[in-house]
């Protein structure tokens, strides 16, 4: 029998069920969201509490659920976890914002032209460059400093190649290094022609010169760590791991963190120096909410590009040279049984199959399967079919960058021959391994946009669609492995899959919105994603239209 007590009674029962429910601080909702959970279902709202995600649904069961102080319409668009990228440079990224860059420089006389004009406007110290690739000219071959000494025969000059591999160099910038003809090193050359030196530097020669360069100070590299940040949040990255970083840095970036200048989840590896070791001796592991110092940055050879990369068999349009490893293999060893004995993370570069073979026979001594090491070899890039396996043998991660194929994919079978290019880049077969796989950008050598990986993964071309078919597409990647390997297993990569890359229930609410559905948008057309908001522990740290 109805009663004029029933509005009543029903108004009180609505108000105690909504007194009930928790008060959250976020609904996200209307959108298509990639959780990335292991079932990689797809979601049209979140709950986000305190900085982490606290359910996942519908925005009818979620309001069922909780109560919201604020709440975010997506508008349909798409969000994803934070791009995390597994292999990046950062604080160089954020050093070369202070440089000329040589990025995309077609000629060695397109570069003068561009110095020049930085020189104008950066008219004392040092002039430095970065970014230049020989591969990109029409001549191919590395040039001589003649041309800079006419140019800057006073100023000390020193311009990377973009890998980090290689450098040029003026007479006054190898003066101030006290670098003289006929020197010789571990790991590196000066390169000299006609008992002359050329100003060309070979990996650890390249070190020799860099270090007497004055360095920026705490204020400048304060500021363009910031406008690093803001670029990495532009492309949607709200993690990286920075590969190789000296201990006074890494508390640089510590304390910018504490002050919350730096917001980026950073997960640093010390690279690979003897003031490192007594850092992580006297400090042991860092694991904080937004930064993690537990591994070692080992420099393996050197890069395919340059022709350092060491090669069982000689470069195939070099008939003389094998490339070299930048240490004795002793000294691999020796950082081996370091991190073994310390439970550290070893992650090795190694490019060449060479390279390759001998960091996996060193890592095979000291990998125990009943451990969970997760030791990494960074790029992986020529393996020899006869090691691939070694990989799932001993537990190695191979942690590469796709990005790699198609910027090398128009000359490396120059370097390499028709027989030996079939085990390059061989992505698929590598994910085989242990069926999870980091990937990364090594930005600056690549550019910083996660939309150019995961392009780069599931296509294997060009941004003109070059190759038609794909560069070795037998070794493209899905994309629901690509967003996997840009998000979750870029997690695992650095032991932190429990608390990020993917949006479940108790991870950070490290998520990105975008105007495109990377599960079905055509070929080149994901090279045009836009990034419209970035959020970290539910903060939003950027967007687009602000």
């Amino acid at each position: 029998m109805y009663s004029r007590w029933t509005p009543l009674l029903a108004l009180l029962l609505l108000m105690m069920a909504c007194s009930t429910r928790p008060q959250t601080d976020l609904l996200v909702f209307n959108a298509k969201i990639y959780t990335i959970d292991s079932a990689f279902s797809v979601q049209e709202a979140m709950a986000i509490d305190k900085g982490k995600v606290v359910a996942t649904g519908t925005a009818i069961s979620l309001r069922a659920q909780f109560n919201f102080r604020d709440s975010l319409d997506a508008e349909k668009k798409y969000i994803y976890p934070g791009f995390n990228d597994a292999h990046a440079h950062f604080v160089g990224y954020a050093e070369t914002l202070r440089t000329a860059s040589l990025v995309g420089t077609k000629s060695w006389e397109e570069i003068l032209t561009t110095l020049k004009e930085f020189a104008t406007t950066h008219p004392n110290g040092w002039v430095v460059g970065h970014g230049w690739d020989q591969n990109d000219w029409d001549n191919k071959d590395f040039p001589d400093n003649a041309a800079l000494d006419a140019l800057f025969p006073n100023r000390p000059v020193l311009l990377t190649r973009i890998d980090g591999h290689a450098a040029m160099a003026n007479s006054e910038a190898l003066r101030k290094a006290g670098i003289t003809a006929g020197q010789t090193l571990v790991g590196g050359k000066m390169v000299t022609r006609d008992g002359r030196l050329t100003g060309l530097l070979i990996d650890n020669a390249v070190d020799v010169v860099s270090k007497v360069v004055p360095p920026a100070t705490k204020e400048e590299l304060a500021q363009v760590l910031q406008q690093a940040q803001q670029n990495c949040w532009a492309v949607g990255l709200t993690s990286l791991t920075d590969c190789g970083l000296d201990a006074p840095v890494v508390e640089q970036l510590r304390q910018l963190q504490r002050e919350k200048k730096v917001k980026l989840r950073l997960n640093i590896m010390l690279s690979d120096r003897p003031a490192n070791y007594e850092f992580a001796e006297k400090n042991g592991m860092i694991v904080e909410d937004r930064l993690q110092v537990r591994s070692i940055k080992v420099y393996g050879d050197g890069a395919l590009g340059s022709r350092g990369a060491c090669l069982l068999h000689p470069y195939e349009d070099d008939k003389e040279n094998f490339g070299f490893l930048l240490s004795n293999p002793d000294h691999f060893d020796s950082v081996a049984r370091w991190c073994a004995s310390k439970g550290w993370q070893m992650n090795t570069h190694a490019i060449g199959d060479s390279g390759n073979r001998t960091l996996l026979q060193i890592y095979g001594r000291y990998l125990k399967k009943e451990k969970d090491m997760r030791w990494r070899i960074e790029h992986a890039q020529v393996v020899n079919p006869a090691d691939l396996a070694l990989f799932g043998t001993y537990g190695v991660i191979p942690s590469v960058q796709p990005t790699h194929a198609t910027s090398d994919m128009y000359w490396a079978e120059k370097r390499l021959g028709t027989e030996r290019i079939r085990s390059a880049y061989a992505y698929q077969q590598l994910l085989g391994q242990h069926h999870w796989m980091p990937l990364g950008t090594d930005f600056p050598v690549e550019h910083i946009s996660p939309f150019k990986t995961f392009y780069a993964a599931v296509f294997r071309q060009d941004a003109s669609g070059w190759p038609q078919e794909g560069f070795q597409i037998e070794n493209a990647l899905t994309r629901e492995q690509t967003l996997r390997g840009m998000t979750i297993w870029a997690a695992k990569g650095s032991f932190e899959e429990a608390k990020k890359g993917s949006l479940e229930k108790g991870k950070w609410a490290d998520f990105i919105i975008c105007d495109q559905d990377l599960m079905t948008a055509a070929g080149p057309a994901i090279l045009a994603t836009q990034v419209m908001a970035t959020y970290i522990n539910g903060e939003r740290v950027y967007s687009k239209n602000k």
